[in-house]
């Protein structure tokens, strides 16, 4: 029987004002730390409140993390997923016998949930929100570096150091790096929500700009 958290969140038929309502009668330990809104957060959502009162927001973390790598990289189970022709009781029952025993029930409760809703396509967005869910209680903060060629140990650590002074006490800098050849040189960099282009293309487009 999926929990009472599932039921009141998860369900497609809830409106947002019962969303906001259950939200606020959540105790406040079990709170997700994040205002996430839209179809995919309110499934996020669900499962942290779950998890959390099961003390097992982490392992939950690892095991929707897994899942959500099999589904890009297994071909055989991304189908079994997409399958129009299953009906929602099969697909439930099936994933049940996947998981049952080898997940904790709150992501068991999560994927047998999504079974019945016809969203176990979603999995990999929900697990998204989850993660933002996460790292929000874990005080990290998403940085990404975009080099047009790939950073030594020594740059890297420069610029990371300076990220570090740039979010507030007590964050954490969860940091990313990327390469493309096409900014030409410089760096882009974003932490958080924002960003910062100090690549040679963007002075050279903006000069561009400028001359014309």
């Amino acid at each position: 029987m999926l929990s009472s958290t599932f039921r009141t969140i998860a369900s497609r038929s809830v409106t947002y004002t019962a969303i906001r309502s259950f939200a606020t009668a959540v105790d406040p330990a079990h709170r997700p730390p994040l205002d996430l809104h839209g179809i995919h957060a309110r499934y996020a959502n669900a499962t942290y409140i779950a998890a959390s009162k099961q003390g097992v927001l982490e392992k939950v973390e690892g095991e929707l993390l897994a899942i959500s790598d099999t589904i890009i990289k297994n071909a055989v189970f991304r189908q079994f997923l997409e399958n129009p022709t299953m009906s929602r009781a099969e697909k439930s029952s099936k994933v049940a016998g996947m998981l049952k025993g080898k997940t904790s029930p709150v992501t068991l409760n999560l994927m047998t949930t999504l079974a019945g809703n016809a969203r176990l396509v979603e999995t990999p967005k929900i697990v998204v929100e989850y993660t933002k869910l996460m790292k929000a209680k874990r005080g990290e903060v998403d940085a990404t570096i975009i080099s047009a060629e790939p950073l030594t140990k020594a740059q890297l650590d420069t610029v990371a150091s300076a990220m570090k002074s740039q979010v507030a006490e007590g964050k954490k800098v969860s940091l990313t790096t990327k390469v493309d050849p096409s900014i030409v040189g410089g760096l882009q960099v974003q932490i958080g929500d924002q960003f910062l282009d100090l690549s040679v293309a963007s002075r050279i487009d903006t000069i561009s700009r400028i001359a014309v």
